[in-house]
């Protein structure tokens, strides 16, 4: 294991890089695969992965894997336990304070993370990078056209809470980081479909050279497989009606296995396993790396999310089909923000390379 961020040993490295999810851990690598695709430059040297190791088992596993992996293509790995208590947090942004000031370039997964925008608030690079964090990415990108507050597009339009109105401040300071002025250059990494972009920001097209490199082609098995979503987890979805469309969409289809979201529940997946048949499957890498290996189904069956974009990416040149099915509105619930169903529309209408299923009737 590298040491940790905050002991700050070695020379200060050219480029820190701040993760938090296995994906967006992944999309770091596959950023700096592509700077080294440029000649006359020296992408990733001085690269520094920090890991703002979160607290859920899972994510924790997967993101030890994907940090084997980063160190394999010559990264150094500082892992910080950036939840681990009360103090975590202090000790973890001292620690990192000196690097970031002195960092030339700072690459991050999701400038929606609190953590990640205090640590906008301190860092003195001329050039910052943002990596795909998911579909979230392209409401990022939106707001910060629209010089509007950073908010995840599934939090509830309500009144700001006590918490919300005391960081505002870093907030609003992290968002006007972001935007791009004459001593800062500012470049997005992302296969997700970006239509609006604020003058001055760099798009640059991540396509997963890297893992298209480094993993398969994969074996194709004839059976389909279907792709969980936490969208249950996140108040949007009815979990009833999710378990339902589920159901319906696998019989459909001839699914027989559920790939697992990270955040899903492990009753919601208990549930799911009883009811459908399906056999339930806790990917230890992201699912790109998992289709790309193999074996994986000749149909992959998703809801919008992330992977509609990423997949038919990652699994390029095989005979693959990824097919989306919508979100009835029905299923979502009394709490999902008003702008759910909206978004995800958006999510399911711009994938490319898609096969795209009507919503399937629940009862």
């Amino acid at each position: 294991m590298s040491p940790r961020a905050g002991k700050n040993t070695g020379p200060t490295p050219h480029t820190l890089a701040f993760v938090e999810s296995p994906v967006q851990l992944l999309n770091v690598l596959e950023w700096a695969y592509a700077r080294e695709l440029h000649p006359g430059e020296e992408p990733g040297a001085g690269l520094t992965l920090v890991v703002l190791s979160p607290t859920d088992p899972m994510t924790r596993g997967q993101l030890r894997r994907m940090a084997e992996l980063a160190r394999r293509e010559g990264h150094t790995v500082r892992w910080e336990e950036a939840r681990g208590g009360t103090t975590a947090p202090f000790r973890t942004i001292g620690g990192l304070t000196g690097l970031l000031r002195r960092a030339e370039r700072m690459v991050m997964g999701d400038p929606f993370s609190r953590y990640v925008q205090l640590l906008l608030t301190i860092t003195g690079a001329s050039e910052l990078v943002v990596v795909d964090d998911g579909t979230a990415t392209m409401e990022f990108v939106g707001q910060l056209a629209r010089g509007e507050r950073l908010v995840r597009w599934h939090r509830n339009g309500g009144r700001s809470g006590p918490r919300d109105l005391l960081f505002g401040p870093v907030s609003a300071a992290a968002r006007r980081r972001l935007a791009p002025g004459p001593d800062r250059r500012v470049e997005v990494f992302s296969s997700m479909p970006i239509r609006q972009a604020p003058d001055g920001v760099t798009l640059t097209p991540h396509v997963f050279a890297w893992t298209r490199e480094r993993f398969g082609p994969p074996r194709v098995k004839s059976s389909a497989d279907m792709v969980g979503t936490s969208l249950v987890e996140t108040g949007v979805v009815d979990g009833d009606r999710y378990l339902e469309a589920v159901r319906a969409l696998a019989a459909a289809h001839g699914a027989t296995r559920y790939f697992a979201h990270r955040r899903e529940s492990t009753d919601k997946l208990h549930r799911l396993a009883v009811e459908t048949g399906l056999e339930i499957v806790r990917p230890d890498l992201p699912l790109e790396l998992i289709a790309r290996r193999g074996p994986i189904g000749r149909t992959v069956l998703s809801f919008p999310s992330t992977v509609v974009h990423t997949l038919p990416l990652a699994l390029s040149g095989t005979d693959v089909r990824v097919a989306v099915c919508d979100i009835d509105p029905a299923w979502l619930t009394e709490h999902a923000s008003p702008r759910a169903q909206g978004f995800l529309s958006g999510v399911t209408g711009t994938a490319r390379d898609v096969h795209r299923l009507a919503a399937v009737s629940v009862v």
